[in-house]
C-alpha cells in the first residue's frame, strides 16, 4: 500500500503535526516499508519557479525527515487534478502495491485499520474505494467549487456522477497503472475528486462506499473507536478536513487512534 499526503508549501505546521500523531518516523518508518510493506509520503511538486525559495526550503525539510515525494508538478490550488494525474502516475512507477491511497495533510489516519479494509480487497481487479458522494453541479460563477464546465452536466441543478470525496481514496493498482498510461489524454476538470471519478466512467470499475473512511472528529470517531469500530479516517466535513488541523489533530488522534501496537500486530 502506498499512500500520498497531498500537501503544499504553506503546510509545515500540517506536515509536522502528521508527523508527531499517525505517521511513523526514522527507522519505524523503515520498518513499516520492509516488514508491512507501506510505504508513506508527503507528495509536492514544485514552484512556478523552479529552485526557488520554497523549493529550497522543501529540499531542507526532506533532508531531515526524508518523507517526501518529489513530481513533476507545477503546485497551485486550481491544479489538483493535474497534481492527482500525476501523483498516481508517479507512484505506481516507483512502487509496486495492490493499493494506492491518496490522503490530504488536514486528516487523520488510522494505517493498520485502512490496510486491512484494503487487504480484503486485494483479489479485485480494479477497486476505487472512498466515500462516495453526489453533489450539485455548481454554475454561479465565485462561488466555492464553482465547475466552469457545469454544460456539461446537463440542465442547471443536475448532480455530479457519483465520485469518492477527496479527503481520502483510494485505488487498485489496475487502476493507477490505467491513470499512468492515459496521462496525457485524461481531462482534467476543476475539481480533483471529480476529475479522479470521471476517469473510471466506462470502465468496469467496482465502486466502493464505505462510510470507515471519512468518520467525523470526535466525538463521533470516539464513540465509534469505543465501540470497537476504528475510524480508517476522520476529519470535519464543514472544513473538508480537520478545521484548525495542526492544533485539533492531536485531539483527534489522542481520542481516536488504534493504537500503535495495532498497526505492528497487523496483517496484511
Amino acid at each position: 500500500m502506498v499512500i500520498g499526503i497531498n500537501t503544499a508549501f504553506s503546510s509545515r505546521k500540517r506536515r509536522d503535526s502528521i508527523r508527531y500523531t499517525w505517521m511513523p518516523q526514522g527507522e519505524k518508518r523503515k520498518k513499516l516499508e520492509e516488514e508491512k510493506g507501506i510505504i508513506i509520503r508527503f507528495v509536492i511538486g514544485h514552484s512556478a519557479i523552479s529552485g526557488g525559495i520554497v523549493d529550497r526550503a522543501i529540499e531542507a525539510e526532506d533532508r531531515k525527515h526524508g518523507d517526501f515525494m518529489r513530481i513533476d508538478h507545477v503546485e497551485g490550488y486550481l491544479a489538483l487534478s493535474g497534481k492527482t494525474k500525476t501523483y498516481f502516475a508517479t507512484a505506481v512507477s516507483l512502487w509496486d502495491a495492490d493499493f494506492y491511497v491518496k490522503v490530504d495533510d488536514d486528516v487523520h489516519v488510522n494505517i493498520a485499520t485502512l490496510g486491512q479494509i484494503l487487504s480484503r480487497l486485494a483479489l479485485k481487479p480494479r477497486v476505487y474505494i472512498g466515500c462516495m458522494k453526489s453533489g450539485p453541479v455548481l454554475s454561479e460563477k465565485g462561488v466555492r467549487y464553482y465547475e466552469p464546465e457545469h454544460w456539461k452536466f446537463g440542465e442547471s441543478g443536475n448532480k455530479y456522477f457519483r465520485h469518492a470525496t477527496g479527503q481520502l481514496y483510494a485505488i487498485s493498482k489496475d487502476l493507477a497503472t490505467y491513470i499512468s498510461i492515459n496521462k496525457h489524454i485524461l481531462h482534467k476538470y476543476i475539481n480533483e475528486d471529480v476529475s479522479l471519478g470521471s476517469w473510471f466512467i466506462g470502465l468496469d470499475v467496482e465502486h466502493i462506499d464505505d462510510k470507515r473512511l471519512c468518520c467525523g472528529t470526535p466525538p463521533d470517531c470516539e464513540w465509534k473507536a469505543q465501540a470497537g469500530n476504528i475510524c480508517a479516517a476522520s476529519f470535519d466535513w464543514r472544513c473538508s478536513g480537520i478545521c484548525n488541523s495542526e492544533g485539533r489533530i492531536w485531539e483527534v488522534h489522542n481520542k481516536c487512534a488504534e493504537g500503535e501496537k495495532a498497526l505492528w500486530n497487523a496483517t496484511f
